[in-house]
C-alpha cells in the first residue's frame, strides 16, 4: 500500500498475529482491556476460532518506526459476513447488494465475538498519539480503497477515540448496553440499600431461591482450573448454542490456552446442584472493569441464571473493588438489577460516496430514537432517587458525543 504515513513511519498489514513479538503487542497502551490483548486474540487465531470458515481474516494494522518497531496496531479483519460483530448491519448488507455491488468483503477493528467496549488503536506510550492515530484511521481507509472493499468499521471503541474517528470522515453510530457501576459499596448489601424496597425484596427472593434449590456457587480464577475443568466450562458454553440454534466457535483448545497464559484475569463461576456441576459462567476483568461473556446451564433452575451471571458479578466486583460490570449485550431484564442503559459506540467509513451518503441519512434519523430509548430506560432502575449511583463514566456518556 502507498505511504499515507507522517515521516518515518510505515503501515503494514499483517496476516497472523503469530508474525508480531507478544511483548512489543502487549507493549502498546490498552487500559488493562483483556480482549485486546496478544493472548486473547493469538489463542483465537492459533485455535481456529478466527477463521475464513466463520467469515473471519486477520488483517492487522502494524505501524512501525524507521526501525521496524511495532509503536501502534489495531486488531483488525477481513470480513465475509458479519458474524460475531454485536454491531448489526444486516440492513446496510442487503440494501448495498441489492444495489448491485457487494458488501463483502469489509474491514472492521473489534475483539471478535466480544460486544465490549474497549481501545481500538493501541499506541505505544513513548509515541505520539495523535500521529498514530491519524495515520492508523487513514491507512484503514486507503486499505478499503485499494483493495476495492465496501467500508471500514470500528465495533466498540471508547468514547475517546470515537470523537477522534469523528474528525477522520467517519461516521459514528450509537448502540446502548446496560452497566453496572460500583458506587463505593462496602458489600452486596450495601449495594441493596440503595435500591428501592420493591426491587430490593426482589433481588433477595431470587438469591434465597437458588439457595433453597441445594444449589451452591464457588467462584474459581482460569489459573486455577485445570483441563477437565475447561471441558466442563466448554460443554457449558456448547449447551448454550444447541438451545439457540447458534453456532459455536469456540473450542476447549481456546479455553485452555486463555487459562494458562491470561488465566488471573479469567473468572469462572461453578455452579453446582446433588454434588455435580450444573452451570457455569464466564467473565474477563481488567484493572477496573469485569466483562460477563457467556453462560450455560444443562437443567432449568429458578433464577440461577441471574446469581450465576449478574449477581455473582456484582458481588466479585465490589470485593475486589472493580468500578464497572459489563455482563454483555442485550437483556433489558438487567435493568432492574442495577445496569445503567448506557451507549456504546461504532464508527464507520463507507467507500461508495451515494451509498454513504443514505448511511448518514439512516443513523441521522436512528440516533435521536436511540439517545430517547437509552434514557428513557433509566425510568426502570432500582435506585432510590436519594441514592442514584455515580454517573456512568465520561466514555460513555450520551452528551460527549456532542463535545
Amino acid at each position: 500500500m502507498p505511504d499515507t504515513t507522517p515521516s518515518q513511519l510505515k503501515v503494514e498489514v499483517g496476516s497472523s498475529l503469530g508474525t508480531v513479538d507478544s511483548r512489543d503487542w502487549n507493549a502498546l497502551s490498552h487500559n488493562g482491556n483483556p480482549f485486546v490483548r496478544y493472548e486473547f486474540l493469538s489463542a483465537l487465531e492459533a485455535n481456529g476460532c478466527v477463521d475464513p470458515q466463520y467469515g473471519w481474516h486477520p488483517y492487522h494494522l502494524l505501524l512501525k518506526d524507521d526501525n521496524d518497531k511495532l509503536i501502534a496496531a489495531a486488531p483488525t479483519y477481513l470480513k465475509t459476513n458479519s458474524y460475531g460483530e454485536f454491531v448489526f448491519d444486516f440492513q446496510w448488507a442487503e440494501a448495498y447488494e441489492r444495489s448491485g455491488a457487494d458488501y463483502y468483503p469489509k474491514l472492521i477493528s473489534a475483539a471478535p465475538f466480544t460486544p465490549a467496549t474497549g481501545p481500538r488503536l493501541l499506541i505505544h506510550s513513548d509515541h505520539d498519539y495523535e500521529q498514530c492515530t491519524t495515520a492508523l484511521l487513514s491507512a484503514a481507509i486507503a486499505v478499503v480503497d485499494q483493495q476495492n472493499m465496501s467500508g471500514m468499521h470500528w465495533l466498540f471503541p471508547t468514547s475517546e477515540q470515537t470523537t477522534l474517528m469523528d474528525k477522520h470522515n467517519y461516521l459514528r453510530r450509537m448502540g446502548c448496553q446496560y452497566i453496572w457501576v460500583n458506587n463505593s459499596y462496602q458489600s452486596f448489601e450495601d449495594f441493596l440499600t440503595h435500591c428501592n424496597s420493591k426491587k430490593r425484596k426482589n433481588m433477595r427472593r431470587e438469591r434465597k431461591r437458588v439457595a433453597e434449590q441445594n444449589i451452591s456457587l464457588t467462584v474459581h480464577h482460569g489459573n486455577e482450573l485445570e483441563e477437565k475443568d475447561w471441558r466442563d466450562v466448554i460443554n457449558f458454553y456448547l449447551d448454550t448454542f444447541n438451545r439457540k440454534w447458534g453456532t459455536p466457535t469456540l473450542n476447549v483448545e481456546f479455553f485452555t490456552e486463555v487459562g494458562r497464559t491470561m488465566g488471573e484475569d479469567i473468572i469462572i463461576v461453578f455452579a453446582t446442584h446433588e454434588e455435580e456441576r450444573v452451570a457455569c459462567s464466564v467473565m474477563f476483568k481488567s484493572d477496573d472493569t469485569l466483562y460477563g461473556r457467556y453462560w450455560g446451564c444443562h437443567e432449568d433452575f429458578h433464577s440461577l441464571h441471574f446469581e450465576a451471571c449478574y449477581y455473582q458479578g456484582i458481588d466479585y466486583c465490589i470485593r475486589n473493588k472493580l468500578q464497572r460490570f459489563e455482563p454483555g449485550a442485550q437483556g433489558e431484564h438487567k435493568i432492574a438489577r442495577g445496569f445503567i442503559p448506557t451507549p456504546t459506540w461504532s464508527s464507520h467509513y463507507i467507500k461508495d460516496e451515494n451509498f454513504r451518503a443514505a448511511v448518514a441519512q439512516f443513523l441521522k434519523q436512528e440516533t435521536p430514537l436511540m439517545e430517547k430509548r437509552c434514557e428513557a430506560l433509566q425510568d426502570f432502575l432500582p435506585f432510590k432517587k436519594e441514592q442514584q449511583p455515580a454517573a456512568v463514566k465520561s466514555e460513555t456518556k450520551i452528551k460527549e458525543k456532542n463535545d
